[in-house]
């Protein structure tokens, strides 16, 4: 019709497109500045990098002062291994004697913490919660106090309080949660009951369950026990300390002992001997990716059976 005029072409498609055009110029101008995202990871990283600071820079101070001449001086009075040298021979005993006590410990631990996490993981009891705080209680007590209950009730055992198994009861003690709480874990995340039912319906005795599928199921929860015991032993010093006679002096008492009597030099030497027994154990629990309670392993061993089960086929 004449009367009706037609939109012109040009016309109706810089109107399609000219609000198209607009936005994709602001979103050019915007590219260039930091988004609210990348400042808080950026903050992130430097309160990160700040605390790392904070807390590896007095250690490796502490190792330059065990390697140099005369630490006030500093480096430039030159490096010597001579302190490594005295502190080995004033307390090479110390250490032997810290790794005799931390391998007893171990064995104990593992003898009564391995079947107590399974023996907790397994019973839903009331009584079992109860026994699993108990265990748990001298965590949570200053181990001055757990020291101070076994002098009052051992104390009187002369020989026993004088010998080196009073200290070793009192690891024992401190560290048994730990295995305990690893065991228990890994135990009550994998499906133990219904292997063990399969096997005992195979005809298979309680001991040969426990050999055969218990114990190979636990054993990230009882590697993770084991390293976080011997850890723990070797640089447990409240308890040690009022535990210790001058014949059963282990290596944190003895680290306090440099500190308090001979000059900063022996004492940071002794510290870089300390660093040198805890660092591989400490390499180890992160190597093998296993923590102090057993979860992250038991993590991994759930992830690694579900990408083991075959996925479903839907059938036509």
């Amino acid at each position: 019709m004449s009367g009706v005029s037609k939109p012109d072409d040009k016309t109706s498609m810089n109107s399609i497109t000219a609000p198209v055009k607009q936005p994709a110029k602001t979103h050019t101008r915007r590219r260039g500045l930091p988004t609210s995202r990348t400042w808080l990871a950026a903050g992130q990283w430097f309160v990160t990098l700040l605390l790392c600071a904070f807390l590896i820079v007095p250690v490796v101070m502490s190792i330059m002062a065990g390697l140099t001449v005369n630490y006030f001086k500093g480096v430039s009075s030159g490096l010597t291994l001579r302190w490594l040298g005295e502190v080995w021979t004033q307390y090479h005993s110390s250490v032997f004697l810290s790794l005799e006590v931390a391998a007893m410990t171990l064995l104990i631990t593992l003898l009564t913490g391995v079947p107590a996490g399974y023996v907790l993981a397994r019973s839903k009891t009331r009584l079992s919660r109860i026994i699993e705080e108990f265990l748990v209680l001298p965590i949570a007590l200053p181990g001055l106090a757990s020291a101070l209950a076994l002098l009052v009730v051992y104390g009187g055992f002369t020989m026993f309080r004088m010998s080196v198994a009073f200290i070793v009861v009192g690891h024992v003690v401190f560290t048994l949660p730990f295995m305990v709480r690893a065991v228990a874990a890994v135990c009550a995340s994998s499906d133990l009951r219904t292997l063990e039912e399969g096997a005992a319906s195979l005809g298979a005795s309680f001991f040969q369950r426990f050999v055969t599928i218990v114990l190979p199921n636990a054993r990230p929860g009882i590697v993770a026990g084991a390293l976080a015991v011997l850890t723990l032993s070797i640089g447990e010093f409240n308890l040690t300390w009022m535990l210790h006679t001058p014949d059963t002096k282990t290596l944190p008492v003895g680290l306090a002992d440099t500190y308090a009597s001979l000059r900063i030099e022996i004492g940071s030497a002794y510290t870089i001997l300390f660093f040198i027994m805890t660092m591989p154990l400490l390499v180890a629990m992160q190597w093998l990716g296993v923590d102090a309670t057993g979860q992250r392993s038991a993590g991994k061993q759930r992830s690694a059976a579900s990408r083991s089960k075959p996925t479903p086929t839907s059938t036509p």
